[in-house]
C-alpha cells in the first residue's frame, strides 16, 4: 500500500467541485470505488479498463474513503441514482459489482436453469453472488456452514450445503445428475474451497475465481484435467462503470438487497476482529461521522 488511509467502497454527497465539472454534479450522491482512474491509453483499456495495468486504487495507491472527504475523478465516480440508502449501495461497489461481472463472465458459458455452486455463499461477496445468479435465472446451490444458512435461502438460493456436516461433492452431484454443476463461483478466500472445485465441476465447466486466498496458491486443477475435461477458469476484478450502474437498476427495482451489518466508525478496529473470524453476515459497513 501507498497509502495509510484504506477503504474502496465509499457513499456520499459532492460538497465541491473541480475545474471543468459540471455544476449539475454539486450535491449528487456518488460512490468511489477501487478503481481510482485507469490510464485510459492501453490496450487492455479499450477491452476492459478495470484490468488497466496502470490503475490506480483506492486506499492502496491513492488515499481511500475511511475518511470524511475524498478526491475523485468524475470520470471513474459513480453517480448513484437518488432514492437509493447510501449504507446499501456502499457494498455494491465493490463486492456487488464483482460478483455481477462474476456471474456475467459465467453466462458467456452457460445458459438459463443451468447450476451454479457458490463457495462461501453466506459471505458478504456469497449472498450477492447468490442474488445476483438467481436473477440471471440459473439454479444456485449455496454451500457455507450452517449458521449462514439463512441468509443463503433468503438471498436465492435453490438449495443449500452445509459443508461442516455434509459431503459437498456427493451432495453436489446429487443435485446434478452426478456430473457435477455448470459453474462454481469462489466467493471465499479459502484453499479449500478451490481444492474442491475439480470434484464440483462437470466436464465443460467454467470456475469463476473472485476469492482471494495466500497469493502463491495455485488452482489444483492440471492443464491435462482442463483439456481431456474441456474446462474454463475465468476471473475478475470489480467491474466497469458500466456493471454498476445495471447493479444499481436492479437494486432500485428491490432485486438487490445486501444484507448488512451497520457500525460506528470508531468501532472499525473491532469489525476487522469480527470479519477476521467470520463473526460477520453480509457486509459490514462503517458510519462515518457527519
Amino acid at each position: 500500500m501507498l497509502t495509510n488511509i484504506a477503504g474502496h467502497e465509499g457513499v456520499g454527497r459532492v460538497v465541491k467541485l473541480g475545474k471543468g465539472v459540471p455544476s449539475d454534479v454539486m450535491g449528487k450522491l456518488v460512490g468511489i470505488k477501487w478503481v481510482y482512474s485507469a490510464c485510459g491509453e492501453c490496450e487492455i483499456c479499450k477491452v476492459r479498463y478495470v484490468h488497466c495495468p496502470h490503475q490506480n486504487n483506492s486506499g492502496r495507491t491513492v488515499p481511500g474513503t475511511f475518511q470524511q472527504y475524498v478526491v475523485s475523478p468524475l470520470k471513474y465516480t459513480t453517480i448513484v441514482p437518488e432514492g437509493l440508502d447510501p449504507e446499501i449501495v456502499a457494498p455494491l461497489l465493490c463486492a456487488g459489482v464483482t460478483v455481477y461481472a462474476g456471474v456475467a463472465q459465467a453466462s458467456k458459458y452457460i445458459t438459463q436453469g443451468d447450476s451454479i455452486v457458490i463457495l462461501g455463499a453466506g459471505g458478504g461477496l456469497g449472498h450477492l453472488a447468490v442474488q445476483v445468479a438467481s436473477v440471471f435465472g440459473y439454479r444456485v446451490i449455496a454451500v457455507d456452514s450452517s449458521d449462514k444458512a439463512e441468509i443463503c435461502m433468503t438471498s436465492g438460493a435453490d438449495e443449500f450445503v452445509d459443508f461442516l456436516k455434509q459431503d459437498v461433492e456427493q451432495t453436489v452431484k446429487g443435485l446434478t445428475g452426478g456430473i457435477g454443476a455448470h459453474a462454481v463461483i469462489v466467493t471465499a478466500g479459502s484453499e479449500k474451497a478451490y481444492e474442491s472445485v475439480p470434484k464440483l465441476l462437470r466436464n465443460l465447466g467454467v470456475l469463476v475465481c473472485l476469492g482471494i486466498p495466500r497469493l502463491d496458491f495455485h488452482v489444483p486443477i492440471s492443464p491435462f484435467e482442463i483439456i481431456v475435461r474441456g474446462l474454463k477458469i475465468v476471473g475478475t476484478s470489480v467491474g466497469t462503470e458500466t456493471e454498476v450502474q445495471e447493479l444499481l437498476k436492479l437494486t432500485a427495482q428491490g432485486k438487490i438487497k445486501p444484507q448488512i451489518e451497520v457500525f460506528d466508525f470508531y468501532d472499525i478496529n473491532d469489525v476487522m476482529g469480527k470479519l477476521s473470524k467470520f463473526q460477520v453476515k453480509g457486509k459490514a459497513v462503517l458510519r462515518l461521522p457527519q
